[in-house]
């Protein structure tokens, strides 16, 4: 089996050493192809405007400077040898891709492109608490159940427009006692957070970022599982469509356009 990894914080990240390490219980044939420098909240950016330069550190091992959408077309295309990666996995990301997050994480969307090139895909990522520099992600829970879980979503197998999102709780992993498969959650508050900053010579500008603040999610959904200490396996997929607003529409937007009525002329 053919595997060709990637990720969203960048070449050197410990999250992508440790996908490797899950790698090898699977596989000798490991490809990565990582962005150069850490491509969080990338989704499925393209770069269009710039070329992508590429840097190869070892026989299977690349930097490009790109987002991890070009660091999966580019290793199809053109970096990885002898046949298309029979599977892509992608992470380990520092941090939990949860919920409506989903559309934003260039983890996940390291897996989606994989997926649209015909290629099973994973995405896996390590929740935190906490997300100070100081503070260590629990890689080894990712890389003690990663492995089993990979194996046993291989042999059962899943439809070709799904891809697989799978969180690991913030424990270690002795504390971890099961696994849920899970529905993509929706948080009950607006987490993000841009604060208003002015330099040294008087000119504003902004940082974004997230405040800490837990949900109250329903059972089944891919939040509760992590807040309660479970891993979590999304299947999810790339068809936005929302089936019941369609059904509602097509029975008062079908047919001719409708006409916007005419201005009354003025003193009517």
């Amino acid at each position: 089996m053919r595997i060709l990894l990637t990720n969203d914080d960048g070449i050197h990240a410990p999250g992508l050493a440790s996908l490797e390490r899950i790698a090898a219980a699977l596989s000798d044939d490991v490809w990565v192809v990582a962005p150069e420098y850490e491509q969080s909240g990338a989704s499925r950016a393209l770069t269009l405007a710039d070329p992508l330069r590429v840097r190869k550190i070892s026989e299977r091992r690349f930097a490009v400077e790109g987002t991890p959408t070009d660091c999966v077309a580019l290793a199809f295309q053109e970096l990885v040898e002898g046949g298309k990666p029979d599977l892509v996995l992608s992470g380990v990301n520092r941090g939990q891709n949860l919920a409506e997050d989903v559309t934003l994480s260039g983890t996940v969307a390291g897996a989606i492109e994989g997926m649209v090139l015909g290629v099973p895909a994973i995405a896996l990522s390590q929740a935190m608490t906490y997300f100070a520099d100081e503070v260590v992600a629990h890689w080894e829970t990712a890389e003690h159940f990663a492995p089993g879980i990979i194996r046993r979503l291989l042999e059962v197998g899943w439809p070709s427009d799904v891809v697989m999102n799978v969180n690991f709780p913030p424990i270690p992993p002795e504390r971890v006692d099961a696994v849920e498969v899970t529905r993509q959650g929706f948080r009950d508050s607006h987490l993000r957070r841009i604060e208003k900053r002015t330099d040294l010579r008087g000119r504003d500008y902004y940082w974004t970022g997230f405040t800490a603040k837990p949900s109250n999610p329903p059972e089944g959904t891919d939040l509760k599982a992590v807040y309660e200490g479970r891993i979590s396996v999304t299947p999810l997929h790339i068809d936005l469509t929302h089936n019941a607003t369609v059904a509602a529409l097509k029975g008062v937007l079908g047919g001719a356009p409708p006409k916007l009525a005419p201005k009354p002329e003025p003193g009517l």
